[in-house]
């Protein structure tokens, strides 16, 4: 299927390579300011404590919920509603105790209340697995250089890994942003994005990698000439790739509840942002490494 066919569009000329550097460093820098001001969102996954979720018969009061958490000495809880408001998660920080709060919710709600959920994570194992996805992230980004730079070339390696640090950044920096919680899912979510992304610039760079022995540029302006052709013969298999792939994560974004929201958040703005730099990141690095090494 060809939805795009012998289109040119001008996706790397020295001006367009600009404003998407410029474009995707303000994005940075907005996400790191957001990270400076509010920190990351941490789950208890991460960051340690506990979590119950209750569904109540019918909507529930939350003030009424606070100053039972305040009584209990857990004021400093975050309680989120969902649904028609009749179901509330209540997020503890580590080391405080819920077990009189379950007794207060068991002895003033009786069966109007029911505990549906419950989670506790320590914070010594909250600081290891925080450890362990750093390193899950680090070894996956050091094994995608290896595999890239042995696959093509070392300069492609850069480029799709500056691509993936770029797409990972951007995503954090929503999270930073919008205060979403990051957690296990989300995790797997950015792993998951890291994949994609790299498939995605893979794809791109045989193509550029087939063009560029055919053609055997002896200038710049026809190595860019060269990317660019390549870039465009595979923006009708990049846009159906996206599209399809991006409709099921806002789906899920839209229809899949509270639990797994800030999970298709990620994936959602991990495709968007994955495409993009594809085309506009990953591959204007091959020809600023061009211009570095040709000097």
């Amino acid at each position: 299927m060809q939805l795009l066919v012998g289109t040119n569009i001008d996706f790397i000329s020295k001006k367009r390579r600009r404003m998407a550097f410029a474009f995707s460093l303000t994005l940075i820098l907005i996400g790191v300011i957001a990270f400076i001001i509010n920190g990351f969102n941490l789950g208890i996954d991460f960051a340690g404590g506990s979590i119950l979720q209750y569904k109540f018969d019918k909507p529930v009061n939350i003030n009424e919920i606070r100053d039972e958490l305040k009584k209990e000495g857990l004021g400093d809880s975050i309680i989120q509603t969902f649904g028609a408001n009749d179901e509330i998660l209540i997020k503890t920080r580590s080391g405080k105790d819920v077990s009189k709060l379950k007794k207060e919710f068991s002895e003033k709600y009786g069966s109007h209340a029911v505990l549906r959920r419950e989670e506790s994570v320590g914070p010594s194992v909250g600081k290891d697995l925080k450890k362990q996805a750093f390193w899950s992230i680090f070894w996956s980004l050091i094994g995608i250089l290896l595999y890239v730079g042995w696959r093509f070339e070392f300069k492609y390696s850069v480029g799709a890994i500056v691509a993936l640090i770029h797409d990972v950044t951007i995503t954090l920096g929503l999270f930073a942003l919008f205060g979403f919680e990051i957690n296990i899912p989300v995790l797997a979510a950015i792993l998951t994005l890291i994949g994609y992304s790299l498939n995605d610039t893979i794809v791109v760079y045989d193509r550029i990698r087939e063009d560029i022995k055919r053609e055997r540029p002896r200038s710049t302006e026809h190595y860019e000439k060269v990317i660019n052709s390549a870039i465009n013969s595979t923006l009708s298999r990049t846009i159906i790739t996206s599209l399809t792939t991006l409709f099921v994560v806002v789906i899920l974004l839209i229809f899949g509840g509270e639990v797994i929201r800030n999970f298709a958040f990620a994936l959602t703005v991990g495709v968007i942002v994955g495409t993009y730099s594809s085309i506009f990141i990953a591959s204007p690095i091959l020809i600023e490494a061009h211009l570095r090494v040709n000097k």
